[in-house]
């Protein structure tokens, strides 16, 4: 006796939503991700609320990226958060560690008072990069947990919009640039 056709369409129904849910699934981590961003670590590049940033995933694990590139990465100290950061340092660079962070990186209280921290620098091994908010009073980055692993960074951020005029706003793109300019 075959199944009744209410059945039927209640089987089917689930299948291709299965199906859909896969394939939505494989998209957000191997191609695209769209997603909401918050803090202040990132002003004026990305807003502090309500702006969602498109990442493109063909960058995952450090592929192809360069200084000055916009990244999403997991969070080295919580990885079941994401942070929003521009590189600011590659692999083989030395970097100078921002002497206002109060981390154990950059310096202990007996070094900090006796040279106020500004020579403290950091060769960027590989496989890693050293990452900063854009708005570096208010951003916890590299200088508060280290050099990024390129094995968290989950992809490069090539575009932004804001929802705070509602639906309107997902159609207002705003294009991320890399914003690193070099000397040579």
């Amino acid at each position: 006796m075959p199944a009744p056709e209410s059945l039927r369409f209640i089987f089917s129904t689930l299948t291709w939503t299965l199906r859909a849910g896969c394939l939505a699934h494989i998209v957000h981590e191997n191609v695209y991700e769209f997603t909401e961003t918050r803090g202040e670590s990132m002003l004026p590049t990305v807003q502090n609320q309500h702006d969602y940033v498109h990442a493109l995933k063909k960058y995952k694990l450090g592929r192809g990226l360069e200084m000055g590139d916009c990244i999403v990465a997991m969070k080295p100290s919580d990885p079941t958060h994401r942070i929003c950061k521009r590189i600011t340092g590659m692999p083989g660079d030395v970097v100078l560690v921002d002497p206002s962070s109060s981390s154990e990186l950059t310096n202990s209280a007996s070094e900090a008072t006796q040279n106020d921290g500004f020579n403290k620098f950091i060769e960027i091994p590989e496989g890693h990069v050293w990452c900063t908010g854009d708005n570096l009073c208010h951003s916890l980055d590299s200088r508060s947990y280290g050099i990024l692993p390129m094995g968290l960074i989950t992809g490069k951020i090539v575009a932004a919009n804001s929802m705070n005029d509602g639906i309107r706003g997902f159609f207002k793109l705003r294009w991320i640039d890399n914003t690193f300019e070099s000397e040579e």
